[in-house]
């Protein structure tokens, strides 16, 4: 996983406090909306909502609202329209267009990091919410193994690192101190990746996926050898002669709990890999193709443009 967020490079682009007081309703259009606003260049955007105080109804727009209490957090992870409120059939107050220039402001330090909504009324809501921008293309296992909606509940006991990181996360969300804003953005980011590893924890019983390939014995340790050794030169047989197992086994295996064969995902994950390396416009895509694999720069280049759509020089210059 550690692989997978480094590769496809999670950054933190908002984190605010809501302290709503009913009747309330916000609501986020489709992110591909206001992504670029928020955060320039980024493929993806990502949001979650920790409840931190009080309690609330949200889920995605036009599906049945299902109710959030204090530590519950709600990820979207893949962009749909969604909305919190209290109570759920509240009415919303501004439009798509209103809720882009919030958000446009938010990204950038305009407004204060705790925000004030709602009516009157007696009970009180407090909501973090983050939201990161990530790359999906040409290949991010760990977004395309999420559902459209994730509702964690709290897990208070020993070892909730989470309730942990959600009190600093208000302390510094209600104090303005120097370097605050940056430190806001990495408390996003580490708030998330504890949310996944909650997440992945408590989905045990997911009968396939890359999710269940990690607690897969078999299939874990090829996915390691995997991301930890891209440039050797695997076939089906010495990675299964490297997890001790017959290449049957091990190809159906693969293939049930991730999806698709071990040497397609190898491919996958070079170019994934070669996408962030050639971010970097002083590399050379000779040393590109060499670290992820390929002995020659035209092999490379031909696999790259079939697999992405865009050459390995273009991709760089972009």
């Amino acid at each position: 996983m550690s692989d997978v967020l480094r590769s496809v490079r999670l950054t933190g682009s908002m984190f605010f406090l809501v302290e709503a007081t009913t009747p309330w309703m916000t609501q986020a259009p489709a992110a591909n909306t206001f992504a670029g606003a928020v955060l320039p260049g980024a493929q993806h955007l990502i949001s979650y909502h920790v409840v931190t105080g009080g309690s609330c109804w949200g889920g995605l727009a036009g599906q049945h609202p299902e109710p959030l209490s204090a530590g519950d957090v709600l990820v979207v992870p893949h962009g749909d329209r969604y909305f919190l409120a209290a109570p759920p059939d509240a009415a919303t107050t501004y439009d798509d267009e209103e809720a882009v220039s919030f958000f446009r402001r938010m990204a950038a330090g305009e407004l204060p990091t705790v925000v004030n909504e709602g009516g009157t009324g007696p009970d009180r809501t407090q909501v973090i919410c983050g939201f990161l921008g990530c790359d999906v293309r040409p290949f991010n296992p760990i977004v395309a193994a999420l559902p459209p909606v994730i509702h964690l509940r709290r897990a208070a006991g020993p070892g909730d690192r989470l309730s942990s990181l959600i009190d600093f996360a208000v302390a510094e969300l209600r104090e303005r101190r120097p370097g605050g804003r940056d430190v806001l953005l990495r408390l996003s980011e580490l708030m998330f990746v504890e949310v996944l590893r909650c997440h992945i924890a408590r989905s045990a019983d997911a009968p396939d996926g890359w999710i269940a390939g990690l607690r897969d014995p078999l299939v874990a340790r090829a996915l390691a050898l995997l991301h930890d050794r891209p440039a050797q030169q695997w076939n089906l047989a010495s990675l299964a002669a490297s997890v001790n197992t017959s290449r049957s086994t091990l190809s159906e295996r693969f293939a049930r709990f991730v999806g698709q064969p071990p040497m397609r995902y190898l491919t996958c994950w070079r170019m994934q890999v070669a996408t962030r390396m050639l971010s970097d416009r002083r590399a050379k895509v000779r040393a590109v193709a060499e670290a992820v694999g390929y002995a020659s720069e035209a092999a490379f280049s031909r696999a790259f443009k079939k697999h992405t759509g865009a050459s390995a020089t273009d991709s760089r210059r972009g």
